[in-house]
């Protein structure tokens, strides 16, 4: 899934240029490059599907050209992730009705590759024999707002658990109450599941998407227009939201994976190497007075900067936006955005 705009990662992430086509952390790929070398290890190349904003298709075929060019398919407009992964699953039932399938966001660090594989062969093996839907779940740091948390029945010794209740991206109040309950993982939106399964749990909780979808003729000539005429009924709505967190055959597997989804300055400021007073700062001409705790990413490596008296800060600077803001604040950033928006000529900041 590579369609998001990442609003909470502004103003790097823009709409021209969202975050899963960046090298956010300097490593020398971008993020949806990052996530086909990891599948590709297990899954061959005809067999991975990236689906996409109709206007990020040629973007993704040149940073990933190893996928097939028909396996990259853009959706007309945004419609949230339930109606992304009908489709893909109508694509590949098309293709084999038997297949399991893993869905992955095209933005998320994950440091533990290996142990990765490893619980992505148990979700896959748990997913073909049985009528499972399985999801893994990351052990929480923070009350972050921007992950679904996941709930689960404790067996000791078992790799995976069912799921008892699983919540969309609450409110702060909640969230910080996950966190001190000590018995929620966050859902990292990797899913497996088999294509009956996946199809029966669309049927039973979003039947007028799935009659929508049913319409299409798919790996075909006539799938795109067919497409465009759906989509513009087709419910917007999460696959957390729509089947998630009403089926009772939810499993999750426990993964310790180095994982994040970089989706906000926090989380990036995490991840990244620190100088002596806890600044993460990656241009040469910075120089600091008095700051720690900072993330400092300015677009003009040639400018010189020189910050006294931050700390825990957010300092970002690119060729239309300057943003300064609190760390703790950077649930915020999304709302900025949207008054950005509202304002004349709003647009050309995004």
């Amino acid at each position: 899934m590579a369609g998001g705009i990442g609003s909470r990662f502004w103003p790097m992430s823009t709409q021209k240029f969202p975050k899963q086509f960046q090298d956010i952390l300097g490593v020398g790929r971008t993020m949806i490059q990052q996530t086909y070398d990891r599948i590709s290890k297990i899954i061959p190349d005809e067999n991975i599907f990236v689906i996409t904003n109709k206007e990020y298709v040629a973007l993704s075929h040149q940073q990933i050209p190893e996928v097939p060019e028909q396996n990259i398919v853009g959706e007309p407009m945004i419609k949230n992730t339930a109606a992304c992964n009908l489709y893909m699953a109508n694509k590949i039932a098309e293709i084999n009705p038997n297949a399991t399938m893993i869905v992955l966001p095209a933005d998320h660090l994950i440091l533990k590759e290996d142990v990765f594989l490893q619980k992505v062969e148990i979700a896959f093996d748990l997913a073909s024999k049985n009528d499972y839907l399985v999801t893994l779940g990351i052990t929480p740091t923070r009350p972050d707002t921007g992950y679904g948390y996941i709930q689960f029945v404790d067996k000791k010794g078992s790799e995976f658990f069912k799921v008892k209740t699983f919540t969309e991206k609450p409110i702060l109040e909640i969230a910080q109450s996950f966190l001190e309950s000590g018995d929620f993982l966050w859902n990292a939106g990797i899913f497996v599941w088999n294509m009956k399964s996946i199809h029966h749990a669309f049927e039973m909780f979003l039947p007028e998407m799935t009659q929508h979808f049913m319409a299409c003729e798919y790996n075909s000539e006539k799938e795109e227009s067919c497409i465009e005429t759906i989509y513009p009924k087709v419910q917007k709505i999460s696959i957390d939201n729509g089947i998630l967190e009403k089926a009772k055959n939810v499993y999750v597997i426990p993964s310790d994976l180095g994982w994040s989804d970089l989706g906000t300055w926090t989380s990036v400021y995490e991840n990244t190497e620190k100088d002596e007073n806890q600044n993460a700062v990656k241009q040469k001409h910075i120089i600091t007075y008095n700051s720690e705790g900072n993330i400092i990413h300015i677009k003009n490596s040639n400018k010189a900067i020189v910050i006294d008296g931050l700390k825990d800060y957010i300092v970002v600077d690119t060729e239309k936006v300057l943003l300064i803001c609190p760390r703790e604040h950077d649930q915020l950033i999304k709302d900025y955005v949207l008054d950005l928006k509202n304002l004349k000529k709003g647009e050309k900041f995004m």
